[in-house]
């Protein structure tokens, strides 16, 4: 019996100026990869990019006497948060 498996890849057709095209085609070249090769790269390094978990920011906690009646102006701000 011969069993053919189809659903390695999946196939797709996508519109890419021709510009973007030709620049990548030569730019595979160069790195001695292929158009496909590339453009899959390029697709992994999306995929990766969107997996990696972003740096949780912590919201300074800022007391008053009176809650609900802060009032804070921005030198009092930079003074009590590091900024970059």
């Amino acid at each position: 019996m011969v069993y053919i498996c189809y659903a390695l890849f999946m196939r797709t057709t996508i519109d890419i100026p021709d510009e973007t095209y030709r620049t990548v085609k030569i730019l595979a070249a160069e790195r001695g990869d292929t158009f496909r090769k590339l453009v899959l790269d390029g697709l992994e390094m999306v995929k990766q990019s969107s997996q990696t978990p972003r740096k949780r920011f912590e919201v300074p906690v800022i007391r008053s006497s009176r809650p609900g009646s802060l009032v804070i102006d921005n030198e009092t701000i930079y003074d009590l948060i590091d900024f970059p």
